[in-house]
């Protein structure tokens, strides 16, 4: 009765079943894999509700690619970036997944390839399946910094191959692409009629403060940047983003052209929260300072601590929310990451949920609450002395 495209295994693994054991016990629970920013103690403005209460709000005038305010709102945040991007340019959706939902439709037949980023965020694989399209991993590698493996990343090109995507920065590495790295996809895909897909949703998220140029203005290949405010201004539930079609001209107006007739059949921005684009781009301000304040803390306690032992380091990183720790091999990722939750109530990701290639690697989340993150670390680290 079913298609095959949705034969997933749904069966919950053994660390979903231990998360919700504990929970039905009601124990205490130093969740370290906190991933939603509005749940974690930070303040938003309360005037923002406001802007949802515009006049014309009540008024349906749909655009396939987003209401010209919105789409010029989206324009203004990547100028105070230093990049100017056309609002002509910019696509509007609900999510990034949508977004990656209508780049897959634009590219791929039923069986074409996109090669992704290994370890990365495990989403993409159910994105894929549901456009009928096969993910092929390439590496990225570690030696003091994260990169891509472009040997690898060569070799499993094929004449299926439709895009490249990169997330910039990693999640949940925390590595942005390099100057180096990037010249050299530009380089494949114009060479081999390929797309950049580039997820850019902890763009601003930069641990040294320094900008990092988004893609939004790559010109080389085409390019297709998504991004939204689910992190940049800390609102998952307004259900805001975008994508930016860049690259040599002709082939980005033929782009544009196919993606507003995908975006025309479902219509799925809605009116209020257009219009209120420009309220939620400012509430990034207060957010952003907010959660770097937050992530520098948490990872200055984290190099603390581990500076008083020698079993446990931190993989190096640039930006986004996590912090990679890499621990001693005595067990499977996922069986220590039940014991810390048995045994000493914290929970972590195991980094196999991520496609790290082997054991030894746990997943913190640097936006938990300050107290919780120096706890949670404590405990995680006296279990492994033990």
């Amino acid at each position: 009765m079913f298609s095959g495209r949705t034969n997933w295994d749904l069966a919950p693994n053994r660390f979903t079943r231990a998360v919700e054991a504990h929970q039905r016990e009601g124990r205490e629970l130093l969740d370290l894999t906190a991933s939603n920013p509005t749940t974690v103690g930070l303040e938003y403005d309360p005037n923002l509700l406001n802007a949802f209460a515009h006049s014309d709000a009540l008024r349906y005038s749909p655009e396939p690619r987003g209401l010209r305010s919105a789409r010029a709102a989206v324009s203004s945040y990547y100028e105070s970036r230093g990049g100017p991007v056309s609002p002509d340019r910019v696509l509007l959706t609900t999510s990034t997944s949508e977004a990656y939902t209508f780049v897959f439709r634009l590219l791929c037949e039923p069986g074409d390839e996109v090669l992704v980023p290994s370890p990365s965020y495990p989403l993409f694989e159910f994105l894929a399946d549901l456009q009928d399209v096969r993910l092929k991993p390439y590496p990225l590698f570690y030696d003091h910094g994260w990169h891509v493996d472009m040997h690898a990343l060569r070799a499993a090109l094929t004449d299926r191959t439709r895009a490249i995507m990169a997330v910039h920065p990693n999640n949940p590495t925390g590595s942005y692409l390099h100057a180096g790295e990037i010249a050299e996809l530009n380089a494949l895909c114009s060479g081999g009629n390929l797309a950049l897909v580039i997820d850019e949703v902890f763009l601003d998220f930069a641990h040294d403060s320094e900008r990092r140029s988004s893609f939004a203005v790559n010109t080389d290949t085409l390019t297709f940047t998504l991004s939204g405010l689910s992190k940049i201004s800390g609102l998952p539930q307004m259900k805001f983003a975008w994508l930016v079609v860049s690259g040599p001209d002709a082939l980005a107006a033929q782009a544009l052209e196919r993606l507003e007739v995908i975006a025309d059949t479902y219509l799925s921005m809605n009116t209020p929260t257009q219009l209120a684009a420009p309220a939620m781009f400012e509430q990034r301000h207060s957010f952003q300072r907010q959660l770097m304040a937050r992530i520098r803390t948490n990872l200055a306690g984290l190099d603390a601590q581990l500076s008083r032992q020698s079993l446990c380091r931190r993989l190096e990183l640039e930006g986004g929310w996590y912090a990679t720790l890499r621990v001693p091999i005595t067990r499977s990722d996922e069986d220590l990451a039940i014991d810390l939750l048995q045994q000493r109530d914290v929970l972590v990701h195991p980094g196999h949920f991520y496609d790290f290639p082997s054991d030894g690697h746990l997943i913190l989340s640097l936006i938990a609450p300050e107290p919780i993150f120096r706890e949670g670390l404590s405990r995680i680290l006296s279990f492994l002395s033990s």
